[in-house]
Formats: structure tokens, sequence, C-alpha cells
């Protein structure tokens, strides 16, 4: 007990550390899919890829056929996404944290099939996968 009251510290930093470790697997909920799985449906041709990211980082670079509605805006523009309500949906935003919250709440709306892109933009990028950028139409 000396021991433990002596380095209290340390204990609390080691414990303070361990949560920060531990933060972004908890802030991940919901059901993800890898990028095989998110190429795989994609290919089939009969999923709506829904990007919760900014216009801004959107136009900077997305997946194919992607639909961009804001994560702060979704809950508004959830009728527009009605007819996709049994189909897979993948949602995608920079990291995977994002996109999971929206899927979440598309779990909620009912889309069964709404999953999230596990990385994002980000895994997609760095698995050197394509992209399409906005072109500046001037």
């Amino acid at each position: 007990m000396k021991f433990i009251l002596e380095n209290i510290s340390l204990f609390g930093l080691a414990i303070l550390s361990g949560g920060a470790l531990l933060l972004p697997g908890l802030l991940r909920r919901g059901s993800k899919v890898s990028l095989l799985q998110a190429t795989q449906i994609i290919n089939q041709g009969k999923a709506l890829i829904l990007d919760v990211r900014e216009p801004d980082e959107f136009a900077a670079g997305h997946l194919r056929d992607a639909k961009n509605i804001s994560l702060k805006t979704l809950p508004a523009k959830l009728g527009e996404l009605e007819k996709f309500k049994s189909k897979p949906v993948i949602v995608v935003c920079a990291t995977g944290t994002r996109s999971s919250g929206a899927t979440a709440r598309l779990k909620k709306a009912g889309f069964s099939e709404a999953v999230s892109l596990d990385g994002g933009m980000a895994a997609w990028q760095a698995q050197g996968l394509p992209i399409v950028k906005k072109e500046d139409r001037t």
C-alpha cells in the first residue's frame, strides 16, 4: 500500500495514458466494413456511398459516385435517402469517426444495411485506391 501511495502520480499517468489509447476505439461505434469489403459492395453496384464530410473536404477528393451530405445536415436530409433504406449504404468520412456516428443515426432511422468505412478516406488513400476530385469550373 505504501508503494502505491508513494507513486500515485505514476499510477495516475498510466491510467490516463491507457484511457487515451482506448478512446479512439470507443468512439468508433456501429457497423464497420474493411476496404476490401467496401470495394466488393461497391463493385456490386447497388450501394449508396454517403460521404458525411464537409463540402470542402469532399471537393478535395472522394469516392466515385459518392453523395455528399455533411454530418451536421444529415438529420434534416434523411428524407433524400429514403429510397436507399433497404440497400447497402457505405458511410465515409476522413478517418471513420464521424461516419460511425452517422451510421448509428442511419440505423436508428431504419437503414438496416448502413455501415461505416473503417479508417475512412485516410485508409482508402493510404492503399492507393481511386478517388475523384471535384473539377474547378470557372
